[in-house]
């Protein structure tokens, strides 16, 4: 055997392993069996399956307690000349923001604003988990859909009290309404956290099944956005035979074929992405870059989420900062170039404060950063619910100021019933911001999953 045989042998024997690990990288595994594991205090026992009413009610003892803290706030150290808010959020706004929420926000009023739904608490899986429950008050001649509303973070169920009226609303020409659906994340707000480690997307998606069992409602469409995403994508993957259909706000493909085509499509983009949203995509490297410069927050919240915890839980000032320059950067990228950080262009101060108020008075800042450390671990990413395909008839709303922009050609992978995709001039907090552009969405989705089972 001459040499350049047994080179072409040798090429041969070793290609051939490689080969293999290379398309099993790309096999879909099969869907995870998900326990019910109890996650309250103490060992698995019996349940109360009872479904209680709350009402969100505050110790003035807390608010004065808040009013301190506001009023003894430490000088902060001024911003650097012309810096705006790329270093994060600026001294001077956050001055502003504490003035406003000292002077001008009344927690009272808002109490009763907050309390304008229906709100319930249940056990589920050894955690109390709260959520709204908001019914059509009339449905004559139209077919009533039920809903699960999945918050993210640094955000709560408070995002979608502006969107709640258009979706239980009878909209002219509609055949649809729906049966909303709005539960808190466990360890987030009104809902209970894990007492042990374990506790992330995939499990909340378990927990959340439970909930819409509990209340009888065992076909409704889910949507979300940020860790509502994640969870709705859960949800459907796993539970399918219960999902109407799955919408969402923040769509991407984390498949390995998703990676593999998006590096091949940048030489050349047109392919895949319409020329106006090309520099949402391409060049990769821009992209990427962005994301590192905007996701620090990710990873020490996946990693030592308690001893930031610590700083923010003691700290209105702190909390503030912390989630507000989410709303800038989130909201519009170019906020972060205005000294006022473009805040109040899209929301209400009191508005934003109710958010922050939920996370304050509930103590649960801590808590809701653990779901990174859990989500981004071992045990979670094992179960390659990344690598499956969603198998229910799905939706997508873009908006183009979010923090990833997937193309419609990497989504199809991940969502083989596409039935919609459309792009819209707004951010990542769609439901805060843009409540009616996002219902509309909602409504137009689920009126193309309607027609579709109709043709079958």
């Amino acid at each position: 055997m001459g040499s350049g045989a047994i080179i072409s042998l040798l090429v041969l024997v070793v290609s051939i392993p490689i080969g293999i690990k290379f398309v099993s990288f790309f096999d879909v595994p099969p869907v995870p069996k998900l326990e019910e594991t109890w996650w309250g205090p103490g060992t698995k026992g019996s349940e109360d399956v009872g479904i209680r009413p709350f009402k969100i009610t505050v110790p003035d003892e807390v608010i004065s307690d808040l009013n301190i803290r506001l009023r003894n706030t430490r000088a902060l150290v001024p911003p650097l000349e012309n810096a705006k808010h790329s270093y994060g959020i600026t001294s001077t706004l956050t001055k502003n923001v504490l003035d406003f929420w000292l002077n001008k926000y009344s927690w009272k009023k808002r109490e009763q604003f907050l309390n304008q739904y229906p709100q319930f608490k249940t056990k589920i899986q050894g955690l109390d988990i709260h959520f709204l429950h908001v019914k059509p008050k009339d449905s004559k001649g139209l077919k009533v859909y039920p809903l699960l509303l999945i918050h993210g973070w640094p955000g709560s169920v408070r995002e979608f009290y502006e969107i709640i009226p258009h979706l239980t609303t009878p909209q002219k020409g509609r055949k649809v309404v729906f049966e909303v659906i709005a539960p808190s994340i466990p360890g987030y707000g009104f809902s209970e956290a894990a007492v042990r480690p374990g506790l992330g997307a995939v499990q909340v998606a378990v927990i959340f099944k439970n909930l819409m069992n509990r209340l009888k409602l065992n076909h409704y469409y889910v949507q979300g956005g940020d860790w509502g995403s994640i969870i709705a994508n859960h949800i459907a993957t796993l539970y399918p035979q219960n999902v109407i259909g799955l919408h969402s706000n923040l769509c991407f493909n984390d498949m390995p074929i998703g990676y593999l085509k998006k590096a091949v499509y940048s030489l050349k983009p047109s392919l895949i992405v319409e020329k106006k949203y090309e520099h949402l995509v391409y060049p990769m490297s821009t992209i990427y870059g962005n994301l590192i410069l905007e996701s620090g927050y990710m990873h020490i919240q996946a990693t030592k989420p308690d001893t930031l915890g610590t700083a923010l839980s003691d700290s209105p000032a702190g909390l503030a900062s912390y989630i507000l320059e989410k709303f800038i950067t989130w909201t519009n990228p170019k906020y972060k170039e205005r000294e006022d950080g473009g805040l109040t262009e899209k929301y209400k101060m009191e508005d934003l404060l109710d958010n922050i108020m939920i996370y304050w008075i509930t103590g649960t800042i801590t808590t809701s950063m653990r779901l990174y450390s859990e989500s981004f671990s071992t045990a979670q990413t094992s179960l390659q619910l990344a690598k499956i395909p969603v198998p229910v008839p799905s939706g997508c709303s873009r908006f183009i100021h979010d923090i990833l922009y997937t193309p419609t050609a990497l989504l199809e992978d991940k969502y083989p019933q596409l039935l919609h995709v459309t792009d819209h001039e707004a951010g990542h907090f769609a439901a805060f911001e843009v409540p009616e552009v996002l219902a509309q969405d909602i409504y137009d989705f689920s009126e193309k999953v309607l027609s579709s089972t109709m043709n079958k």
